[in-house]
């Protein structure tokens, strides 16, 4: 599935070539007649370096768009519209979401041929992280805090939204493991029905993996995070998934984007993967490792808290969760990986690198460090 005449970001923050092939004038001409948004001469204007699905800003006339295209074995478009139908309800309650554009039978999503697409209006602000990939630190404490309390807007939003579980787990943050009393035999028990994820797994000794370096840190949260309440989160809150009015401290958030991992999580999920996503260095290739910003993941949980208050037990809890935030996540990149892109080298990098490293690396005395200080924040 490799194009090489379209660059991306690699899993080591490198350039590599995209799986999936850029979109083009002849497609752009065939989604005109689906969209209203899209009427008059269109054209692309810039190519999104996102890995995991074909993206384009195009401009038609004095508007301009945001067209997402996915491929139909990732996103179908009745999964695209669970996504949509939370970015609504976002909308209804006041938060500065995207906009998602209907097409002219009212669809929110619309499927052709092997793939699947959706439209937004271009997002009110400015893109200031928009070279940088997930994995980059945010490098300002003041708009941390900020987009703490951005965070912390979307729970309160959020809780009153009753839909159940994703329809999918491929690239979906999900924390059905996590919860769970016995995640092997619950992933044990998924794989029939995840044959990527079978396969890859099948060739390693995943058992004894998860038992070394995730059931440890699995065991010290005992029934605490089953007790939380499901509340559909963000999940991948970064600051490149958002757009901003002004600069610096000051800076403000204008829209909120970038849905495709939300699902039914907890509030205390979605802070620990804001905390994972922000505040640590793991695509650092210098010095010896990782590196953590503690003064960044405290001012992400200081912002929220000042919007939604969090007990010491929830803090403490936060912390522990922290080192296995990423497992449901980490097992979806593995299965995409396998499963649809076909590269095992890249599920490797998922497995090993994702999913094993960074629980290892919380054992570690930087990681240590990191934990310590949420404590003690409590």
């Amino acid at each position: 599935m490799t194009n090489t005449d379209h660059r991306v970001q690699g899993l080591d923050n490198d350039d590599v070539a995209a799986d999936w092939p850029a979109i083009d004038d002849a497609e752009l001409a065939w989604l005109r007649g689906q969209y209203p948004a899209l009427e008059g001469d269109c054209h692309v204007v810039w190519h999104s370096p996102r890995p995991f699905s074909a993206a384009a800003l195009v401009e038609c006339g004095s508007r301009r768009c945001f067209i997402k295209r996915h491929h139909r074995s990732v996103r179908t478009a009745d999964v695209l519209a669970e996504e949509h139908r939370f970015i609504a309800h976002l909308a209804a309650a006041g938060l500065p979401v995207v906009q998602v554009l209907q097409a002219c039978d009212g669809a929110t999503a619309i499927a052709h041929g092997d793939w699947t697409y959706e439209l937004h209006a271009q997002g009110d602000g400015h893109d200031l992280y928009r070279d940088s990939p997930s994995w980059t630190p945010l490098g300002d404490a003041a708009q941390a805090r900020t987009a703490g309390a951005m965070l912390a807007r979307l729970h309160l939003a959020s809780a009153s939204y009753p839909a159940p579980q994703r329809s999918t787990h491929l690239l979906v943050a999900r924390d059905d493991l996590i919860r769970a009393h016995d995640p092997l035999s619950l992933l044990q028990r998924e794989l029939p029905d995840r044959p990527g994820l079978a396969s890859y797994l099948s060739r390693q000794q995943w058992e004894h993996d998860l038992q070394r370096a995730v059931l440890p840190w699995h065991a010290a949260l005992g029934d605490r995070l089953a007790a939380e309440p499901v509340l559909w989160g963000h999940n991948d809150w970064h600051v490149s998934n958002l757009l901003w009015h002004g600069h610096g401290a000051t800076a403000s958030i204008a829209t909120v984007f970038d849905f495709g991992l939300a699902s039914p999580t907890s509030a205390l999920f979605d802070l620990a993967t804001a905390i994972e996503r922000n505040a640590i260095a793991w695509l650092d290739a210098g010095g010896d490792g990782p590196v953590a910003h503690a003064d960044i993941a405290l001012a992400l949980l200081a912002g929220y808290r000042q919007v939604r208050p969090l007990g010491a037990a929830q803090v403490h809890l936060l912390a522990d969760l922290l080192p296995v935030v990423h497992l449901d996540f980490a097992l979806s990149e593995v299965e995409y990986f396998q499963g649809v892109t076909g590269s095992p080298a890249n599920a490797d990098v998922a497995y090993h690198t994702f999913l094993l490293g960074h629980a290892d690396w919380f054992a570690s005395r930087p990681g240590r460090a990191l934990l310590d200080a949420l404590h003690a924040a409590a």
